[in-house]
């Protein structure tokens, strides 16, 4: 028996996400463009490296926008949950991405330090000013949805983190310019991808969390079998299950004792009170309890799979 105290959400503001996401698109296949080409003509790794950054934003933010529109699918028979993990399968992946392109940095800016090259500082200059601008505009228009949605902050983490290479890059294109420091290009690549592994690393924990059914980080099973118990004629519960099936919605499932032979009329009052206690208590908001009486299995037994 359960009970849903989900509020959806709205299909404009599923529509308004899509249409942010698109134009962060757009945007950074204008800048990876440019930074391929403006890298290539002035030598610089640093500016050629936030290109690969830029790509792989691209390759995410239309992986968190298929995820979007997947996420609106509705639940049928064959797929009784519809697509609601999609999202965050793509904060997975894109998390995943990060770390991956950071450790190709890594070996760039490595053999760069060895061999530092004289760099065309003026164009990484104006590229990375435009790097900041318009990945600037993409994380203001994702910040808001990225506070309540993990494949939104996926994506809005790759956008800051590119916001901030490109503001590392227009540094070290200052650098270059006016105090011929060309090493400083290898550094900057190398700081740049430590930052992506640091930001990347808490979304691909926080989504493999979700993925495998680990019980929230919010969320204590003792607290919440010792709450349940105090409530009048709930003997024993066990065999309880917690997890978060995507940002909207925590699942919980148990079996519960009754010290006597209840109609069920009286389980329903005491199923409301359940529902009650785990979603005001502990933010659980899909409820299902089998009840038990005189059943020969382990009261003991509090989690199992």
């Amino acid at each position: 028996m359960a009970h849903n105290h989900t509020h959806g959400h709205t299909h404009s503001h599923s529509d308004l996400k899509g249409r942010n996401l698109l134009i962060s698109i757009f945007l950074n296949i204008i800048i990876t463009v440019a930074q391929v080409i403006g890298g290539l003509v002035s030598g610089s790794l640093a500016l050629l490296s936030d290109a690969l950054h830029n790509f792989s934003d691209v390759l995410s933010l239309i992986v968190s926008y298929i995820a979007t529109l997947l996420a609106k699918k509705k639940a049928s028979t064959y797929k009784t949950f519809g697509y609601k993990r999609a999202e965050i399968i793509a904060a997975f992946v894109n998390a995943g991405s990060l770390i991956i392109v950071a450790i190709i940095l890594i070996k760039e800016a490595v053999e760069r330090f060895s061999n530092p090259q004289i760099i065309e500082s003026d164009i990484v200059i104006w590229l990375s000013l435009l790097g900041i601008a318009a990945n600037g505009f993409s994380v203001l228009l994702l910040k808001k949805d990225a506070n309540a949605n993990m494949n939104m902050k996926s994506a809005y983490l790759h956008l800051l983190t590119d916001m901030m290479a490109s503001v590392a890059v227009l540094i070290g294109g200052l650098l270059m310019k006016f105090y011929q420091v060309y090493w400083v290009d290898a550094f900057l690549t190398l700081a740049i991808a430590l930052y992506l592994i640091y930001m990347g690393y808490d979304l691909l924990k926080d989504s493999t969390r979700v993925l495998m059914l680990f019980t929230p980080n919010t969320i204590e099973v003792t607290e919440i079998v010792t709450a349940l118990h105090r409530i009048d004629k709930i003997k024993n519960v066990h065999h309880v299950h917690i997890w978060q099936l995507n940002e909207d919605e925590v699942h919980f499932e148990a079996h519960i004792d009754f010290d006597e032979d209840i109609k069920l009329s009286e389980f329903d009052l005491i199923l409301e009170k359940i529902e009650e206690e785990v979603y005001h208590n502990f933010g659980i908001n899909h409820v299902n309890i089998q009840p038990e009486f005189g059943k020969c299995d382990s009261k003991q037994v509090i989690v199992q799979d």
